[in-house]
C-alpha cells in the first residue's frame, strides 16, 4: 500500500507591494489559515488522475506524456467525462506543474492519485487560489517521485505554471508569499534580486492563540465577481503599459538597451523624465514608484508594531490601485470604501489583481466581529444581487497568518 500524503498549500494576502512584482518591485505578503489540500498516493505508474471537491469530472493525464504551452498550442487539459468548463478549467494547473518539472529536467515516473478542495464555501478570488493550486500540484509530483526542491526553486517552477503554461504575464509575489512565509511574520521579497525576510511582528508573544492578546485580525470581503485572469485582458494590458512606460524613462537617460522594466529606473531617473510619459504611462510609473516607497515605510511600521500607520499605507495602497494602476470595479471600490469606514479597521485594499474576488483589511482583533457585521450588511444595500450569491458564513471571513505550503 502506498503511503497517503497531504499537500497543505495556504492563500495569500498582500498587504502592500500590488502590481509591482511583475516589474521587478519590492513586495510584502504572508499566508492565511485558509487554503488548498491536495490528498494523494503515488500511483506506482505514470498515470495521474485527479477529482477535484469543488469542480466537476477528473482530471487523467501520464507523466511520461511531454507537455507543451497550453497558451500557445491551445491545448485543454483534459478533464473526464463531465467537462462542464468550470471556471479557468481547473485540470490545466496539473498538467502546468508536470510543464514547470520537464522544463527544469526532471524525470518523474510516478503519477498520482489525489483528491484535491479548497475551503469549504470560500470564494478564494482574489487569493491566488491559482498559485495555491500549481503549489500543491507540484510538491505532490516531487514527493511522489522522490525529487528535492527548494522553495525557492519552486517559485520559479510555479512562475513557469503561471507565464508559459497558461499565458499570465503575472510576476513571482503570489508563489513566494505561498512558499516562503512562516507564521507570525511579514515576507518581503525584492523581485529583481529574488532577495527575501521574513519580519516577525513583536507584538506576537508566546500566547498568540489566545484571541484577547492577537493584536489584530485579517478580514477578508467578498464582492461576488469571478472571472478568470487568464480571460481578463485587463491584467496583461497593464503590464505591457508598465514596459512601455519603463522603455520610454531608459531611453530618456540613454539606457535603451536594458530591459524595459520598470526596476531598472532609478527613481530620480523617474522624477526627471516623468513628464515625457503619456497620461496613462505615468499613471503606471507613478503607482509602481509610491508603491516601492510604502512598502519600505510598511516593513518599519510592521517591524514597530505601528498597526494603524501600517493600515495608512494599506488604504493608500488600495487609493493608488484604482487611481493610478486603474484596476476594481464598481462592487470591489464600494467594498473597499465601506471598510475604511469600519469600525477598528486599521486599512483596507483589494486583495489580488483588483479585477475580481475580495478586499482585505487588518481590524482590530477586539473590532473583528462587529467589522464582519457592518461590512456584511453594509455591502449587502448597495450590492444586493452579487451579495445575495456569496454564502453568508463566508461572504466576510475573519481570518489568522497561515504557514507555508508543506507535504504532511
Amino acid at each position: 500500500m502506498h503511503e497517503v500524503r497531504v499537500v497543505v498549500s495556504p492563500y495569500r494576502i498582500c498587504p502592500l507591494g500590488a502590481h509591482i512584482d511583475h516589474q521587478g518591485g519590492t513586495v510584502s505578503a504572508m499566508t492565511i489559515n485558509r487554503g488548498i489540500l491536495l490528498g494523494f498516493v503515488a500511483s506506482g505508474d505514470p498515470q495521474v488522475l485527479i477529482q477535484s471537491g469543488q469542480f466537476q469530472g477528473e482530471v487523467r493525464f501520464r507523466v511520461d506524456e511531454v507537455q507543451r504551452s497550453k497558451h500557445a498550442t491551445t491545448t485543454p487539459a483534459k478533464v473526464f467525462p463531465n467537462d462542464s468548463s468550470e471556471e479557468c478549467n481547473w485540470g490545466s494547473y496539473g498538467r502546468g506543474a508536470l510543464y514547470a518539472l520537464q522544463r527544469a529536467g526532471k524525470q518523474l515516473t510516478q503519477g498520482i492519485i489525489g483528491f484535491i478542495c479548497g475551503s469549504e464555501g470560500l470564494d478564494s478570488s482574489g487569493l491566488s487560489s491559482s498559485a495555491a493550486a500549481g503549489v500543491a500540484y507540484l510538491l505532490a509530483l516531487e514527493s511522489a517521485n522522490n525529487i528535492s526542491v527548494s522553495p525557492t526553486d519552486n517559485i520559479e517552477l510555479d512562475r513557469l505554471i503561471e507565464n508559459e503554461y497558461l499565458g499570465l504575464r503575472n510576476g513571482i509575489l503570489d508563489q513566494s508569499a505561498i512558499l516562503l512565509s512562516r507564521h507570525g511574520c511579514l515576507t518581503y521579497m525584492n523581485c529583481k534580486t529574488k532577495e527575501h525576510k521574513l519580519i516577525p511582528s513583536p507584538r506576537l508573544q508566546m500566547h498568540e492563540e489566545s484571541e484577547e492578546l492577537r493584536a489584530y485580525r485579517i478580514l477578508l470581503a467578498f464582492s461576488g465577481l469571478k472571472q478568470c485572469l487568464t480571460t481578463n485582458p485587463g491584467y496583461n494590458h497593464r503590464v505591457a503599459e508598465c514596459r512601455e512606460a519603463a522603455k520610454v524613462l531608459l531611453d530618456s537617460c540613454g539606457k535603451s538597451q536594458i530591459e524595459p522594466l520598470l526596476c531598472n529606473v532609478e527613481p530620480e531617473v523617474y522624477e526627471a523624465h516623468k513628464h515625457k510619459l503619456k497620461p496613462i504611462l505615468a499613471r503606471r510609473a507613478e503607482h509602481y514608484f509610491s508603491e516601492n516607497a510604502r512598502v519600505t515605510k510598511g516593513l518599519e511600521a510592521w517591524a514597530s508594531g505601528k498597526w494603524k500607520e501600517f493600515g495608512v499605507l494599506i488604504s493608500a495602497s488600495g487609493l493608488s490601485s484604482i487611481c493610478n494602476y486603474e484596476c476594481g470595479s464598481e462592487p470591489l471600490i464600494q467594498l473597499y470604501e465601506i471598510l475604511l469606514r469600519t469600525p477598528g479597521v486599521f486599512g483596507a485594499r483589494f486583495s489580488g489583481a483588483g479585477f475580481r474576488g475580495c478586499c482585505l483589511a487588518f481590524v482590530e482583533s477586539k473590532h473583528a466581529e462587529e467589522a464582519a457585521s457592518f461590512v456584511k450588511n453594509e455591502y449587502h444595500k448597495l450590492q444586493p444581487d452579487l451579495a445575495n450569491h456569496l454564502q453568508k458564513t463566508t461572504q466576510v471571513l475573519i481570518c489568522d497568518a497561515g504557514d507555508c505550503a508543506h507535504v504532511i
